[in-house]
Parts: structure tokens; C-alpha cells; sequence
């Protein structure tokens, strides 16, 4: 086989772990390695490179971490490192409906966002799993991925568009021979989120070692959690507009026994003579205890019951089902050059429940037939024609996706070797088509309208029946009356007339056809000229089906049809010249062509100087790009139930997402330093320490419901309340467009050593990788706020894992793994105090507790190998969270206009381990 890998985009490098990549080792999920830190294949550039000489720092997960980690799924082990951080999960995106990303699972460096993280299958790129361009990692075949490559730099010039914040690679295992194979099962010790997991995977050689098959086959399920709140999430901690308005007295309020005041399960009467009657259980009336009330919020008092039927209805963990099988033939037409056909299916099914479904406002009138008659008579006495109620209705189910996604992948090509001009090249071309099929779902939500008419219930004057008044002038219009008023009355034939089950169809289709060319046979005054050069076309198109009904008029869903398509062509070229003895340069550029926003330029420029073989310095600067997605380009408007608040009231609207094919490709100025250290003293010892410095310009986004509101009210900007529509003065839609917005600036050091010794009879090993976030800053033209040291968000202060090894040839194996974050803060606007606080302007706020601790969380693994009548087996038990530590509680008051606040787990998912102690044990066998 050729010495190039069959696919066809990625020329690698050779670098060691990362900075410090460390090598394979012999036996599954066995010893760690014995020996200094050897060289591994890693994608840090299309040139062929050695040692830890190139300029972009490149971190690798091999394959004996993957198993010692022992991942539901690879992505979730890529996302423990602390580089990747604002990742989204099956179930940290359930409440992402509209715009069908509920259920992917997309990885994030810099927290930059998903869209700037290019994610390559086995360097190549993977058609996207929804309109706004992220790839869902879930597709991926997880069990022949042999290592993961993630390149911290910008990478444009390499790979094209979307590699602003880095690239991850997944690289496969394509030369196996044997069978092999593994089972897993595991839950949490709370006896929840039962998962199991099987995999096959089996490559033969044949015709006189010239062909070379390899069939894999995986099926994955986990059962989720649903209807689930943990005793650290029923404290009440939320932030909200502190309900003391002396002077001196902090702006926000944080802090323990706060409740919704808008609703109650059975409904609560919010206006009027008769606010605070609520509807209990069976229909029984109650006063509320309101405490000191702030908008839509509340302290002490009833603070518990509100939110008795929301609480816990955001699912803790999404239900997964995964069944992936993978084929490739390659086949060696001479002794250079191999011809390959490989195809590749994965069927991903999820469930996740967003939250229940909250109503406010709800008018009702007096002769409302299942009104209990004790109010009915306050409201006679009163002279009470309607009263206004909210609800979070707890007769109808949580609303959230059951979403399915089919991933097809073919791809054909060759690769080889050539001699051509006096010089030996290698190459490679490939052409992949992909093709992702999606069917997103709704679990059952209610139609407005449908819902209006089934809740104004009157008796018939003739019959003495309860029945829809719009049924009295249209008897066949089917509605079926609703009783509103209390816990465990609604009637089963009701609910099925006001719920449905959105649904949208779409597909997805990704046409690529590449060739590279590479050499290292020029030759230079210091030493031999690398040069890699080549070509590719892109296609990526979008259809999809929705019937008219699901449209709109729906609590959640509303989806709309999309429809586009554009082409990219490229060309680039990269080369290595040695310039002295020891210092090198690399430098690259590519030329890319958009059919909707026309040519656009990327570069690279670094070096690599070693004045001593123990200590390496390099320095890159680049010019990488974001090009718009399918949904930024052409969005015919993603409409989603939503809330904002207004003076402290949470009011609701239909929030209306419109792309533009205006929108130009973002543009980042990159420059990274680094030093990688490897004393002669210490064989078994490397480390590297890289700064990076992204600055974005021309952001891609748009300005969020809430940020439109604040703008409108706050900052009295004209052209967002222009996007603020109102229906007989009620709001009723605010218009959001993709647009191009000023800049993100992010700067960090990233940190990475790994050393390993003997000791006793077998040796011991520790790699330790850590991120510091320096600036994390969003300019949207309004507001530029630091979110770096935010624990609120997704770059603390400080990330870290470090892993602990102790292996015992190919016998026994340990692992204690560390990962945490540092202390930090909500907000990096907020004023912390408590007493005598300034005046202050948005969004500088006051706060009376602005801090955030950090935790540390433990994770266990060990395995034995053994002989099993001949097969090659080995059984091991993954312990996660392994002290069973609750997450830290975390609430932004800058979100607390969501009226469905209530339902989620206050804390950052991102950071924090919700799920407690977890286990899988498992056994895998080598034929």
C-alpha cells in the first residue's frame, strides 16, 4: 500500500503528542507506553513533517485513551479536553427545535462555535447533519477510529472554510486484519440511563495480499433520563431583578428559594381582584403565597409548588439509539498505487424532552362551563367579566424532539506515487458524495388556535352539555372542550385534539472531488524542500417537505421549509524550506471561490527553530476564513415560541430567524507562539506551551430576541425596534436576520506535558493538558463584553484533565483521571455587592453574589487481559464522577425572561457533571 493514507484530502505530518502526542500503546486499553515518546501520524499539515517540529499545535487521543475512557461515543471523550469547550450534546441542544439541531452532537474549540471547528472523518470532510452547517459526530463509525487529531490554529490555508478555531480528525484504523470485537454496558448508580454498546469490526488481505476488505458494524442505545430532577436542582436558585429597590441595593439578586410567579400547574389567576387564586388538584381552589415578587419571579412564599410541574421536565440526559456499518476495498493495481471504494451508513435516533409546555395570558371568561363555581360566584360578586391566567399546564406532556438522522457516505479514489519534472511525487484524488436524511419530530405540543377554542368551554342551551362555543355557530368543526382549571382534569380527547407532532423532512448532499499532489525531493541549501499543492470542488445543497399544517400556530416546531444550494472551488499549495540548521519555515496559501460570495484568499506563515535539541520554538500567523451556511444563506425564517423580558415581564413572541445571501465570509487574523520542551535528562518527558491569539472579523450571527429587546428598551436603538412587531399592541413577532456582524477576539495558553516512569513491576505515566482563557470577547456593535473567566459560559478562567497510568505489562491496567475548572464568575459585566451599590448602566449590573466555585470531577479505569481459549480478551470497569460530585449552580440573571426556567437543571452542563456517579463494564476480544 502506498505510504499515503487512502484518504484523499489529508497529507499528514508526523509530530509527537501535541505538543505532545503520545504514542499507541501495544495492547488495548493496556501499559502505558515504556519507552521515550515515540512519533505517531498526526494532520497538523499536508507536508510530510517529523518530530515536534510543526509550527500549529496538534493534540492527540489514541486509541488506548478511547479505551480506557471507555466513551459512549468518541465525541464525548474529545470533549473532556479542555481546548473543546462550548461543545453541544444530544441533550444540552434539546431545546433547539425549529432549526433541527436538537440531537447532534458537534464539537466547539475556543468556544469560538461549531460552525468555526472544522470536523474531518478521516481527513475528509463529512456532509453536514443540519442547515447550520454542524457535523453530528454520532454518525461517525466509532469503533474503527483509531485516534483523534485536534489541530489548536487556525487552518484555513490547509483545509479550507471553517477552520478558524482548529480542526478535529477522526482517523481510522483502514489496515486492520483480524476480527474484533466488543460489548459494554453501563448506567448511572442511581439505577438510570441504562446503555449498552456492541461493536464487530473484521479486515482480511486476499488476492496475494493486494486486496484488503474491512467491514465494521456498531449498534449503541441509551435509555436517557426523562421527568428527572436531582435534589441539588430543587433549591430554588435562580438569579432574577432583585425585588428591593431601596437605594443602595444590588440590581440582580442571586440566591436559593426563588419561584415563578406566572403560573401554577393548574393555573393561577395573574391580574385582577382574584390574582393569586390558583387551581389545584381535581379542580380545588387555593390562595398563593406570593413572597416579595420581582416580574415573573418570586421569593419565598409558594416558591416550591410554581414550579412543582416544570421542574425536571428539561430531559437530564437524551435518549441515543446508534447503528453504524462501514465497508472498504482497497486494491493495489501496481506496487505503487492503490484504487479504493469505501461506503459508509449510520442511523441515529433521538429523544429529548425540551420543557412542558408554559402559557401566559390566557383570557378567560365568566361563563367558562368548567370554571369552579366558587370563583364563578367571586367573579359575579366582583362584576368580573374575564379574569387573565397562566399556566404550565400539567396535564399535557414535557414537549421536546424525537429526531432521526440517516448518514450515507461513498467515497471512491486512488492514491500512489509518480515520478514527474525530476521529482518523485506522492499523490491522491478521491470523490465522495454524502447524503444525510433527516426526519425531525415533535413529541406532542399544542396548537394555539386549537387550544383557544378548546378552553373557552361553555354549557349549550339546549342540550346542558359542556361544549366548544365555536362549536355552537360551526357543530362540525371537531373541537373538543378543555378544562384548564386544576391538576388530573383534562380529558384524554381533549388533549389529542390541541396536541400534534410537528414534523419537517429534509435532506442534505455534500459532492466533493479532490486531488493532492506531495513531495519532499527539492532540494535547498539547508536541506530538502517539502511541497504539497492541490485541488477541490465542493457542492453542498439543501431540500426539504413540511406539511402546510405544522407550519405555524404551534407552541414549538413551526417549521419551515428551506431550500439552496452553492459550490466551492479551491486551490492551495504548502510548503517546508529549511532556511539554517535547526529553523525552519512553512508556509502556506489557498484561493477559494464561493458561487454566492465570490473569491476569497487564506495563508499561513510560521517557523520552527530548535537552538537546542531539548527546546523548540514556533510561531504561526494566519488568515483563515468561515464561509455562511446553508441556513445563514437561506433561511426562509425559523419561527419558535419564545419569551423575552421587558421591564422585568417575561412577554412572549414568535421569534422569526431569516437568512440573507448578503451575509460575506467572516474573516480571522491568527497568530500563535509556542515552546515545546524535551530535556535530554528526561527521555520520558515533553511538554509544550502555546499562546494563541483569534481575531474575527465580520461575525456571522445575529443579535439574539432578548439582545433586540434590551436595544430597543435600554439602549433606544431604532433599527431593532424595527424588528419588534406588534399585533393590536401585543407583540406578536420580532424579526431576527443573519448578518455580519463587528468582531470575536479570543486569546488563551494552552498547556501539555506527559512523563512516564518505571516503577515497581510496571510503570507509571501522567499527562497533564490545561487551557487558560485570557479573553473571550463578543462585539456585536452594541455591547463588547469579556466572557473569558465567565463560568456562566464556556471559558473559565481554567480547564484542565490530567490522566494518571500505572500499567502492568499486558496484564493490569489503572487510570485515574482528573478534569475540573477553576473558580470563576457569572459575569465579567457584573459589580459584585451587597450594600451602598453604585449607580450603574446596562449591561454593568450589580449583583450581590457574582462568584462561581469551580469543581474538580474523578474518573477510574482498570482492565485486565487475559487468554481466553485463545483469543486475546480483556475485561475492564470506566467509573465517571467517581465520588459522585454535584454539579456547582449556576444561573445568569441576564436569561431571566425565559419562563421556562423552572424545567431546566441550573447549572452549565458544559462545565459540570449532572449525572453523578456512572459506570460501564465491559469486554473486548481480538480473533
Amino acid at each position: 500500500m502506498s505510504s499515503l493514507r487512502s484518504c484523499a484530502l489529508v497529507i499528514p505530518a508526523v509530530v509527537s503528542m501535541s505538543g505532545v502526542a503520545r504514542a499507541q500503546s501495544p495492547a488495548a486499553g493496556g501499559a502505558p507506553p515504556t519507552e521515550s515518546v515515540e512519533q505517531i501520524l498526526v494532520t497538523g499539515s499536508r507536508v510530510v513533517r517529523n518530530g515536534y517540529d510543526t509550527p500549529t499545535p496538534v493534540s492527540v487521543i489514541g486509541e488506548d485513551e478511547i479505551q480506557m475512557y471507555a466513551p459512549g461515543s468518541v465525541a464525548e471523550l474529545v470533549m473532556t479536553l479542555p481546548s473543546v469547550k462550548g461543545s453541544s450534546t444530544s441533550t444540552t441542544n434539546s431545546g433547539s427545535l425549529s432549526n433541527g439541531q436538537a440531537g447532534i452532537a458537534a464539537l466547539n474549540l475556543r468556544s469560538l462555535g461549531t460552525g468555526r471547528t472544522l470536523v474531518l472523518f478521516d481527513g475528509q470532510r463529512s456532509v453536514v447533519s443540519a442547515s447550520t452547517g454542524q457535523v453530528d459526530t454520532n454518525t461517525f463509525p466509532q469503533s474503527l477510529v483509531k485516534q483523534v487529531e485536534v489541530v489548536t490554529g487556525g487552518a484555513s490555508s490547509a483545509y479550507g472554510s471553517d477552520a478558524i478555531g482548529g480542526v478535529v480528525n477522526f482517523i481510522l484504523d483502514k489496515e486492520f486484519t483480524g476480527v474484533k470485537s466488543e460489548v459494554q454496558y453501563g448506567h448511572t448508580f442511581d439505577g438510570e440511563n441504562d446503555n449498552r454498546k456492541i461493536t464487530v469490526t473484521a479486515g482480511h488481505r486476499f488476492a496475494d495480499d493486494r486486496a484488503h476488505l474491512l467491514v465494521s458494524g456498531e449498534t449503541y442505545s441509551s435509555d436517557g433520563i426523562h421527568y428527572t430532577a436531582k435534589d441539588w436542582a430543587r433549591t430554588g436558585y435562580f438569579g432574577i431583578v432583585n425585588p428591593d429597590k431601596s437605594p443602595g441595593a444590588p440590581y440582580y439578586l442571586v440566591s436559593e428559594g426563588i419561584g415563578i410567579s406566572a403560573y401554577a400547574p393548574g393555573g393561577l389567576i395573574t391580574s385582577g381582584p382574584l390574582r393569586g387564586t390558583y387551581f389545584g388538584e381535581g379542580g380545588s381552589v387555593h390562595q398563593l403565597d406570593y413572597g416579595q415578587v420581582s416580574g415573573q419571579w418570586m421569593v419565598g412564599g409558594d416558591w416550591e409548588y410554581t414550579g412543582s410541574a416544570m421542574i425536571g421536565t428539561n430531559s437530564l440526559l437524551a435518549d441515543d439509539e446508534r447503528d453504524s456499518l462501514f465497508t472498504r476495498l482497497g486494491y493495489m493495481v501496481g506496487p505503487d498505487t492503490e484504487v479504493f471504494f469505501q461506503a459508509s451508513h449510520a442511523a441515529y435516533e433521538g429523544l429529548s424532552y425540551y420543557i412542558r409546555p408554559t402559557q401566559t395570558g390566557i383570557v378567560i371568561r365568566r361563563d367558562n362551563a368548567f370554571l369552579p363555581a366558587s370563583v364563578r360566584q367571586q367573579m359575579e360578586d366582583l362584576g368580573l367579566e374575564t379574569f387573565t391566567m397562566g399556566t404550565s399546564n400539567a396535564d399535557m406532556p414535557a414537549s421536546g424532539s424525537n429526531n432521526e438522522r440517516d448518514t450515507t457516505r461513498y467515497v471512491v479514489g486512488a492514491n500512489g506515487s509518480l515520478d514527474a519534472f525530476g521529482k518523485t511525487w506522492s499523490w491522491d484524488t478521491y470523490y465522495q458524495k454524502g447524503i444525510t436524511k433527516t426526519d425531525e419530530h415533535e413529541t406532542p405540543t399544542f396548537h394555539f388556535e386549537r387550544l383557544a377554542l378548546a378552553t373557552d368551554a361553555v354549557f349549550h342551551p339546549d342540550t346542558g352539555e359542556i361544549v366548544c362555543r365555536s362549536t355552537l355557530t360551526d357543530p362540525d368543526n371537531g373541537c373538543v372542550p378543555l378544562n384548564r382549571f386544576g391538576v388530573g382534569v383534562a380529558s384524554q380527547e381533549a388533549l389529542d385534539y390541541v396536541l400534534g407532532r410537528p414534523r419537517r423532512e429534509q435532506r442534505f448532499q455534500q459532492d466533493v472531488v479532490a486531488v493532492n499532489f506531495t513531495t519532499n525531493d527539492f532540494r535547498g541549501l539547508a536541506g530538502d524542500i517539502s511541497f504539497a499543492m492541490g485541488a477541490e470542488w465542493r457542492k453542498e445543497q439543501m431540500t426539504g417537505e413540511v406539511d402546510p399544517i405544522y407550519q405555524n400556530g404551534w407552541k414549538y416546531g413551526n417549521y419551515k421549509v428551506t431550500e439552496g444550494e452553492y459550490d466551492v472551488a479551491e486551490v492551495y499549495g504548502e510548503t517546508v524550506i529549511p532556511l539554517l540548521d535547526r529553523l525552519e519555515f512553512n508556509a502556506a496559501a489557498r484561493y477559494t471561490d464561493y458561487s454566492t460570495s465570490g473569491g476569497v484568499r487564506t495563508w499561513k506563515a510560521g517557523i520552527v527553530y530548535s537552538p537546542v535539541d531539548a527546546v523548540t520554538l514556533r510561531m504561526t500567523r494566519s488568515r483563515d476564513i468561515r464561509s455562511p451556511n446553508l441556513a445563514e444563506l437561506f433561511e426562509t425564517g425559523t419561527a419558535r415560541t419564545n419569551a423575552v423580558a421587558i421591564n422585568g415581564q417575561s412577554v412572549p413572541f414568535v421569534q422569526n430567524l431569516m437568512g440573507s445571501t448578503k451575509v460575506k465570509p467572516e474573516e480571522a487574523d491568527s497568530l500563535g507562539v509556542g515552546l515545546v520542551l524535551k530535556p535530554g535528562f528526561a527521555p520520558r518527558f515533553a511538554a509544550s506551551i502555546d499562546y494563541y491569539d483569534v481575531d474575527i472579523s465580520g461575525v456571522i450571527s445575529f443579535v439574539s430576541a432578548q439582545q433586540t429587546a434590551d436595544f430597543c428598551f435600554v439602549f433606544d436603538v431604532q433599527r431593532y425596534c424595527d424588528n419588534m412587531k406588534y399585533v393590536d399592541g401585543v407583540l406578536s413577532t420580532i424579526d431576527l436576520y443573519y448578518e455580519n456582524l463587528n468582531r470575536m477576539q479570543a486569546k488563551g495558553v494552552d498547556y501539555e506535558a506527559s512523563w512516564s516512569y518505571d516503577v515497581g513491576p510496571g510503570t507509571f505515566s501522567v499527562r497533564a493538558l490545561a487551557t487558560s482563557y485570557i479573553d473571550d470577547i463578543v462585539d456585536d456593535g452594541v455591547t463588547a463584553i469579556d466572557n473569558a473567566g465567565s463560568n456562566a459560559g464556556s471559558t473559565p478562567d481554567w480547564t484542565y484533565r490530567i490522566v494518571f497510568g500505572y500499567g502492568m505489562g499486558d496484564a493490569w491496567s489503572f487510570n485515574l483521571i482528573a478534569r475540573g475548572v477553576s473558580d470563576g464568575v457569572i459575569s465579567n459585566a457584573y459589580i459584585e455587592c451587597v450594600t451602598d451599590c453604585p449607580e450603574v448602566e446596562p449591561p454593568y449590573y450589580t449583583i450581590n453574589d457574582n462568584s462561581v466555585e469551580g469543581e474538580v470531577y474523578f474518573d477510574a479505569y482498570a482492565s485486565r487481559t487475559f487468554n481466553l481459549r485463545g483469543l486475546d480478551a480483556e475485561v475492564f470497569l470506566s467509573v465517571k464522577n467517581l465520588f459522585d460530585t454535584d454539579p456547582v449552580l449556576v444561573d445568569d440573571p441576564a436569561g431571566q425572561g425565559a419562563e421556562n426556567a423552572i424545567g431546566y437543571p441550573i447549572t452549565n452542563r458544559g462545565l459540570y457533571d449532572t449525572l453523578g456517579r456512572s459506570f460501564r463494564l465491559g469486554m473486548r476480544l481480538n480473533f
